[in-house]
């Protein structure tokens, strides 16, 4: 008896994230066998996930399990994990945004989908939200195309350019766009502050507040994160307690790492992203810091950028109230984070009952960085 059982894997970048690919079919069907698994694919729990393929970054060390759809409206489930790096769990509870961009191309290249030239459209059910996104992938000679033009910020290069739509992102985890039924909340914080928040939950729940409330410009990147750990604490603390509000958790210690969001937001000024390249205040619309498992995100989740978009629609919310005009004209929402700028297009209209979402769209890019198998030690297969 071999003392490794040998599972087909694909790493795969999707928008600024990167992740381990995996079938379903491939894993354990006991959820507690197939988490642990890929925390042994990972390496985790261990600060540097030496012992496995993790990045020992939070923006590497997320899962993707795949799997063949029987919706009549899908094509493929997809189930996205936060693999925890110096803690042994999985967390299930939100879609990213970013690998979701790299489904579609993985979705081609395994067979699950007919591929047709020069794009194919790929139905993808999130698991995570019970959400269905629309990918629209460039192929040719019958596999995803990754070579293109298309440049995103945070990824070095060029590629080719994915379509996504998000449908049905209102109230994606909550079941309403404004969980609370309010464009604010105020939320007290342990120091007594009053701090003005909108919750919003579109393709993500989200929680934003105005970086001036905090005392920050907005433009912070993550080395000042590091330097003023009270940075952290506080849009933590701001999560974990909006997330009582939205009815995502009993208390805030009982609150998802990864879900809500929390961004703080700004109106756009120049500031120098952390490859150096210099934004100007003209090239977006509002400024958006948030977090990513706990530290600041080196650029922003697909998923909360598509929040934070349709945040800034909603008049008298705290994003709308710091977002340029041309936004609020065009419906295409430009915003500056940590790598650079990013930009979607969304729909919505004021109804007599409050606010509906018709479209969230947004491009992206993916590649297929290896595949193979990983050794997965037998220990892994049993449980205590």
């Amino acid at each position: 008896m071999q003392d490794y059982t040998r599972i087909p894997a694909v790493i795969m970048r999707g928008g600024t994230s990167k992740g381990v690919f995996l079938r379903a079919e491939d894993l354990p069907a006991d959820p507690r066998l197939r988490d642990s698994v890929i925390l042994s694919i990972f390496g985790s729990p261990d600060s540097r996930q030496i012992n496995g393929l993790g990045g020992a970054d939070p923006l590497t060390s997320k899962v993707a399990i795949i799997a063949r759809s029987n919706r009549s409206d899908a094509d493929v489930d997809y189930t996205a994990g936060y693999v925890g790096i110096e803690k042994a769990y999985i967390d299930y509870e939100g879609n990213c945004g970013n690998i979701s961009q790299a489904v579609g191309p993985f979705a081609v290249d395994q067979g699950l989908v007919p591929p047709v030239e020069p794009t194919t459209r790929v139905r993808i059910f999130n698991t995570n939200t019970s959400q269905l996104i629309e990918a629209e992938v460039p192929v040719r000679d019958g596999r995803a195309w990754y070579e293109g033009d298309f440049q995103m910020f945070g990824v070095p290069g060029t590629s080719s350019r994915i379509a996504m739509n998000f449908a049905g992102a209102a109230g994606s985890k909550t079941g309403n766009l404004l969980p609370t039924g309010n464009v604010t909340d105020s939320i007290t914080l342990n120091d007594g502050r009053e701090i003005q928040v909108s919750l919003v939950d579109a393709a993500a729940p989200a929680v934003f507040v105005r970086a001036s409330d905090l005392g920050y410009s907005g433009a912070e990147l993550p080395e000042d994160s590091r330097r003023d750990p009270r940075m952290l604490a506080v849009l933590d603390e701001l999560r974990r307690k909006g997330s009582v509000l939205m009815g995502l958790a009993k208390d805030p210690a009982s609150a998802s790492p990864a879900i809500p969001k929390v961004a703080m937001v700004a109106p756009p000024v120049a500031y120098t992203t952390i490859t150096g390249s210099r934004i100007e205040a003209s090239a977006c619309d509002v400024l958006a810091r948030t977090l990513a498992l706990g530290a600041m995100h080196k650029a922003y989740a697909i998923t909360g950028g598509i929040c934070l978009a349709t945040a800034a629609l909603l008049d008298g919310s705290v994003v709308n109230s710091v977002v340029g005009p041309q936004a609020k004209a065009t419906g295409e929402v430009r915003f500056g984070h940590p790598s650079g700028v990013s930009s979607y297009l969304i729909g919505i209209r004021r109804t007599a009952t409050g606010f509906e979402l018709d479209k969230t769209a947004v491009a992206g890019s993916a590649r297929c960085i290896m595949e193979g198998v990983v050794r997965v030690p037998s220990s892994a297969l049993r449980l205590p």
